[in-house]
C-alpha cells in the first residue's frame, strides 16, 4: 500500500472516507447504505476502540472516523463504550418497567410523525427508527455481551484479556458476536502505534495486545463458517520508516516516523485469495517497486468484494454524485479468489 496523507487525523480519515477532511461518510456508512442490514436488533454499523496497557502512546479517536457525513445520520456508526453499558441509557433507570418504557416512546413516535409530516425532513425518521433500535437493543445487547456460554478454549485462544472489557481481545471476540448476529460492519479501533521515541518498549506492549486476538478472530470466524462471507481487514493509515528516528546511542529514544511511501495490511476471508502476498519494496523497505495500490484502489476491491461496482455507490450532495472512491480507484484483480 501507499497513501498521500502524512499525519495520523487526515491519513486515517483519507483511509476510511476517501478524502482527507472530515464530512463525507466512512465506509461502514457507505455500506450500511448500499447493502442494508441484516439485522433488526442490532445497529448495522457498529465502533469499538481500544488502547494499549500502558496508555502512553494514543492517538485520539474523533467521532467523524464512523461519522455518515452527507448521508441520513441512520447510517453513522455506533460506538460501543469499553465499559458498563455499551451504550449510554441502555438501561432504565429505577422504577422505570420495561412496558413504561414502550408507553413512553409510542407517545414520542407520535409527536415525531406529526413533525415528520409537516415538515418532511428525514432526520425526523431517522430518530424515530433509533428510538426503536434502541429500545431493541435493550433486550439484544445483554445477551451479545454475555460469555458465559462461549466455550472455555474459545476464549483462551483470544488472549488473557478477552474478559478486560475495553481491550482489543474483547473486542475481537465482540466483533465476532456481532458478525454472527447480523451487524454489517464491524471497526475496531487500537491506538498506541505511534512509536516516534519509544519503539524498544511500546512496540512489544502493541503486539501482545493485538497479535493473538487477531489470529483468534479469523480462526473463530472459520470454525463456524463465517469467514468465506466476511471480510477481515487488518492494517493502519500508513507506514513507519524503515530507518531510524532519535538518539542512535540512546536506546531508550528509538523510533521510526511516519511513512506514507509503502506500507503493508492483511485481508482474509470474504473472496480474498488466501496464501498469497501482492506488491514488492525496494530491499530497504522505502518505495514500492512492484504492484503497487494505491488507498482509492483499495476501497475499490472491498466494495467489489462485497458484491458493490464501486463507480455506481453514489450520492448527490451540493451538486455532485459523490462516491467512497472519489474520482479514481480500480479493482485489485489478482487479490481475489
Amino acid at each position: 500500500m501507499h497513501t498521500d496523507a502524512v499525519n495520523h487525523a487526515p491519513a486515517i480519515n483519507f483511509f476510511l472516507t476517501g478524502g482527507e477532511l472530515p464530512g463525507r461518510p466512512t465506509m461502514g456508512a457507505w455500506l450500511t447504505y448500499g447493502l442494508g442490514s441484516d439485522t433488526q436488533d442490532l445497529p448495522a454499523f457498529v465502533v469499538m476502540t481500544s488502547r494499549d496497557k500502558e496508555a502512553s502512546c494514543g492517538q485520539i479517536f474523533y467521532d467523524f472516523y464512523w461519522g455518515s457525513g452527507f448521508l441520513p445520520s441512520k447510517y453513522q456508526g455506533v460506538k460501543f463504550r469499553g465499559s458498563g453499558d455499551p451504550v449510554l441509557y441502555l438501561s432504565n433507570p429505577d422504577g422505570m418497567s420495561r412496558e413504561v418504557r414502550r408507553g413512553i416512546l409510542d407517545d414520542i413516535a407520535k409527536i415525531n410523525e406529526l413533525k415528520l409530516q409537516d415538515f418532511g425532513d428525514p432526520e425526523i425518521a431517522t430518530r424515530i427508527s433509533q428510538y426503536e433500535m434502541a429500545y431493541r437493543m435493550q433486550a439484544s445487547v445483554p445477551e451479545l455481551t454475555d460469555l458465559s456460554h462461549e466455550p472455555r478454549h474459545v476464549l483462551e485462544s483470544y488472549g488473557p484479556d478477552v474478559r478486560r472489557e475495553g481491550s482489543f481481545a474483547y473486542n475481537c471476540l465482540m466483533a465476532r458476536r456481532l458478525v454472527e448476529r447480523g451487524v454489517r460492519f464491524v471497526q475496531l479501533m487500537h491506538a498506541g502505534w505511534d512509536q516516534h521515541r519509544n519503539l524498544n518498549t511500546q512496540l512489544k506492549i502493541q503486539c501482545q495486545d493485538t497479535d493473538a486476538p487477531s489470529a483468534a478472530l479469523v480462526k473463530d470466524l472459520k470454525a463456524r463458517g463465517l469467514l468465506d462471507e466476511t471480510l477481515v481487514i487488518w492494517g493502519g493509515e500508513f507506514g513507519r520508516t524503515p530507518f531510524l528516528q532519535g538518539d542512535i546511542n540512546d536506546t531508550r529514544q528509538w523510533g521510526r516516523d511516519h511513512h506514507p511511501y509503502a506500507f503493508t495490511i492483511w485481508m482474509a476471508g470474504g473472496g480474498i485469495k488466501p496464501g498469497m502476498s501482492y506488491g514488492e519494496t525496494d530491499e530497504f523497505g522505502h518505495d514500492v517497486v512492484r504492484d503497487p495500490v494505491d488507498v482509492h484502489d483499495f476501497q475499490a476491491t472491498v466494495l467489489h468484494l462485497l458484491g458493490i461496482e464501486h463507480k455506481k455507490l453514489t450520492f448527490q450532495f451540493q451538486g455532485r454524485h459523490f462516491r467512497l472512491t472519489d474520482v479514481a480507484g480500480k479493482v485489485v484483480t489478482a487479490l481475489l479468489a
